[in-house]
């Protein structure tokens, strides 16, 4: 059974920056594409970042180019979101996604994920 637990959400004020963590236990997380998705209070859940298997290519949502940054530890089953400047329209609940993948491209398709963690609040403060 594969694990996805987020943390690292909290109250920030606007301009400010927060590093989420995701921590996954269970199967083989070198072989696991990853992904952080957010979801605002009324909106449809979104991809914010994707990471492929190996670290070596990246994916970001069209708003938080530039500002925020994917990576992952294979060796400690973790995945990282480094989120600067960041707005009030960060705002939400941050999820991390799991999916086994054999290719080198980073899943952006909220639907491919098959293991999802409870997620995390992020609040932006103007």
């Amino acid at each position: 059974q594969v694990l996805v637990v987020e943390s690292g959400g909290r109250l920030v004020q606007a301009g400010g920056s927060l590093r989420l963590t995701c921590e996954v236990s269970g199967g083989t997380f070198s072989s696991f594409a990853m992904g952080w998705f957010r979801q605002a209070p009324g909106k449809i859940r979104e991809t914010v970042a994707a990471i492929s298997w190996g670290g070596g290519n990246t994916y970001y949502g069209g708003s938080v180019k530039g500002r925020f940054t994917i990576s992952r530890d294979n060796a400690k089953n973790t995945v990282y979101l480094q989120m600067n400047s960041l707005n009030p329209e960060d705002t939400g609940v941050y999820y991390c996604a799991a999916r086994t993948s054999e290719t080198y491209t980073p899943i952006a398709d909220i639907d491919e994920y098959a293991y999802w963690g409870q997620g995390t609040q992020v609040t932006v403060s103007s």
